[in-house]
C-alpha cells in the first residue's frame, strides 16, 4: 500500500529483476553502450547477447545518462502522481551515475528525493531496489524506508566468478583487483565490492570449476550470519546459463531459509566490463 506516494529509482546496472521492476513500477535510468557504429541503450535497444557476440571483434565503452534524460524520468514520475523518490544506484566508486542523479534531483523542486549509493553492482545493488519496493509496498513511512536502506547497505553482497580479467582491464574497471599472474596460472579470481564499493579480490582459485565452488562457499560463509536472506544468480551470457542453473540448485539445497531466489542474466552494460561466462551470486541478509 503506497499512501505516501513513493516511486522507486534505480539504473539498469543494479539488475533488479525484471518480474519485481514490472510489479512495482519501478522507474530504470538506462546506463549507454557505446560502440564505434554508435550508442545504444542499456536493455533496450541492445541486449546482453549481442553485446557479448560483438565483443570478439569491437570491447565498447559504457557511458553514463546524461541529466536531460534523468530529469525527464523525473518529469514522468512527478507527472504519474508521486510525491517522493528513492533512488538507488550502482557504486559511486565504479560509475558516475550516482553523482549524476544525486545533481540533477538537487535542482528538481518538486519532488522530495532520497539518493542511496548501495556501494555495490549488479544484482548486490538491485536487491536494496527490491527491499525498498518491498518496503513502500507495506506502507512503511518514507524516512523510515531512508534509514532501513541506508542500515542494509552493508547487509548485500554480490560475488563474481570471472573467467578472465580482460574485460574488467579494458574497461578500466579492475579496482583493486590484481591481474598480473592470473591467466599464465589459470588463477581465477572471485570479485565483490569493498567498503569503499570499490571492485576487489576476496579469494583466488586455480581452475574453473573450484572457483565456482568456493564463490558459492564465500556466500555460505556471509548467510551463515544471519536466519533470512533474498539469494540471487546473475549469469553472463547464454554460455554461463547451464552452469548458472546448477549453482541455483546447489544455493536452494545449502541455503534453504532463503525468501527470495531471483534469477537473471547481467545487464548489457554490466556485461561490456565482466565479459561472457561470468556467475555471480548475490545475497541479503534481512534479520535486523
Amino acid at each position: 500500500m503506497n499512501k505516501e506516494k513513493v516511486a522507486i529509482l534505480t539504473d539498469s546496472g543494479a539488475d533488479v529483476p525484471e518480474t519485481i521492476k514490472d510489479k512495482f513500477d519501478i522507474k530504470v535510468i538506462p546506463l549507454k553502450i557505446i560502440f564505434k557504429d554508435g550508442e545504444y541503450i542499456d536493455k533496450l535497444n541492445i541486449t546482453a547477447e549481442e553485446v557479448y557476440k560483438r565483443m570478439s571483434k569491437e570491447i565498447p565503452k559504457t557511458s553514463l545518462p546524461d541529466g536531460e534524460m534523468i530529469k525527464g524520468i523525473f518529469d514522468e514520475i512527478k507527472s504519474e502522481g508521486y510525491e517522493k523518490v528513492i533512488a538507488i544506484t550502482i557504486s559511486s566508486g565504479l560509475s558516475g551515475t550516482n553523482n549524476m542523479v544525486r545533481i540533477v534531483a538537487e535542482d528538481y523542486k518538486d519532488l522530495d528525493v532520497f539518493v542511496l549509493d548501495t556501494k555495490n553492482i549488479g544484482i548486490g545493488s538491485g536487491l536494496s531496489a527490491v527491499e525498498a519496493a518491498f518496503q513502500v509496498d507495506q506502507g512503511i513511512p518514507f524516512d523510515e524506508i531512508k534509514a532501513n536502506l541506508q542500515k542494509g547497505i552493508e547487509k548485500a553482497k554480490v560475488y563474481f566468478h570471472v573467467p578472465t580479467l580482460e574485460y574488467l582491464q579494458k574497461g578500466g574497471r579492475i579496482g583493486l583487483v590484481q591481474s598480473v599472474l592470473g591467466n599464465v596460472m589459470n588463477l581465477k579470481p572471485i570479485i565483490t565490492c569493498n567498503d569503499e564499493g570499490i571492485y576487489h579480490t576476496v579469494a583466488k582459485v586455480r581452475g574453473k570449476a573450484k572457483s565456482v565452488n568456493k564463490t558459492i562457499e564465500l556466500v555460505e560463509k556471509y548467510a551463515a550470519k544471519s536466519n533470512k536472506y533474498n539469494l540471487a544468480v546473475a549469469y553472463g551470457g547464454e554460455t554461463a546459463l547451464e552452469e548458472a542453473k546448477s549453482v541455483r540448485e546447489v544455493l536452494k539445497k545449502k541455503l534453504p531459509k532463503f525468501e527470495h531466489f531471483f534469477f537473471d542474466q547481467v545487464s548489457p552494460a554490466l556485461g561490456v566490463h565482466t565479459g561472457p561466462g561470468l556467475i555471480g551470486i548475490g545475497v541479503q541478509l534481512l534479520d535486523d
